[in-house]
């Protein structure tokens, strides 16, 4: 397995301390704090800890305060309720002594029932599509010196977006975006950790999509964003290993807020999972904004 995948597993699979409580460190992939998909993978996979033979099937999350790159991160689950045929679980991650994210998620057990879903969009399909990292690399010269590392350093995933990505354009477009994505390796046959990955990378890409009809150029550091809230749904079986599209939209953006949705189909057309995610999106005049900017704080 590729090394880089090998580390987000571990990142992942978080070390037990107590019955309820584990640790997590964290990675620094370039974002201003912890990014988001961590700490939701994380916390997800601590409540799954936690859990036997019932299956995720959605979860809804607060980002609280900024998580700390350089402190590791406490997870408190809280086995809420056990009943006949769902479990839920609440979940609090601390660092400092503060809580900086809750996490309630719901587990069933498997059953039959009504089965419809929404069509998968008629868009193509990845192969003889460019991955981000090589998209990225027709703009460096454009980019900040960090973004460039998060651009190109090698991931855990294969992005390949559908729609053209130039980063150094700001022209309005609609909001809707369509990406593929998959791991960069084969995975183990563990579907709790297809779920923690999905849950992981459900957070790339998906709030840039409130941007879209705003022009607002990538990169320049003239946009503070941060989540503020994430919900998932699990529908049908999957492997992230397989290519899956994200096929994203933003409805709405009104007060300093932007609302993106997502849908997660597989390459034959079966939806297996929906997100939604509200965040915070300022502008600002300054070229650079620093994490210290108080404007940063949520």
């Amino acid at each position: 397995m590729h090394p880089v995948l090998q580390d987000l597993i571990t990142l992942l699979q978080l070390e037990r301390i107590e019955e309820n409580i584990f640790r997590g460190d964290s990675r620094d992939i370039g974002s201003a704090q912890v990014f988001g998909g961590q700490v939701v993978g994380q916390a997800l996979s601590a409540a799954q800890h936690t859990v036997e033979e019932r299956v995720a099937h959605s979860l809804h999350a607060y980002f609280l305060r900024r998580g700390d790159m350089e402190a590791p991160i406490i997870y408190e689950v809280d086995r809420a309720r056990d009943g006949g045929s769902f479990s839920n679980r609440r979940v609090v991650a601390i660092q400092h002594g503060r809580p900086i994210f809750n996490l309630a998620a719901s587990f069933q057990n498997p059953e039959s029932g009504l089965d419809h879903q929404a069509d998968m969009p008629d868009i193509p399909g990845p192969d003889g599509l460019k991955d981000l990292a090589e998209v990225a690399a027709d703009h460096l010269d454009k980019l900040p010196v960090k973004l460039r590392r998060f651009m190109t350093d090698k991931r855990p995933f294969d992005f390949r977006p559908v729609e053209p990505i130039n980063l150094g354009a700001s022209e309005p477009r609609p909001p809707v975006k369509h990406v593929w994505i998959r791991t960069c390796d084969k995975l183990p046959d563990d579907p709790p950790l297809h779920r923690s990955i999905l849950a992981y990378v459900s957070d790339y890409e998906l709030l840039g999509t409130s941007t879209l009809p705003h022009g607002l150029p990538f990169g320049r550091g003239r946009v503070i964003m941060a989540s503020l809230d994430h919900a998932l749904w699990f529908h049908r079986e999957f492997r992230i290993d397989d290519w899956l599209l994200y096929a994203m939209d933003s409805p709405n953006a009104h007060g300093a807020r932007g609302l993106a949705r997502g849908q997660l189909f597989t390459a034959d057309g079966q939806l297996v999972a929906s997100t939604s995610q509200e965040g915070l999106i300022r502008i600002v005049d300054e070229p650079r904004v620093t994490r210290s900017d108080p404007r940063l704080q949520v």
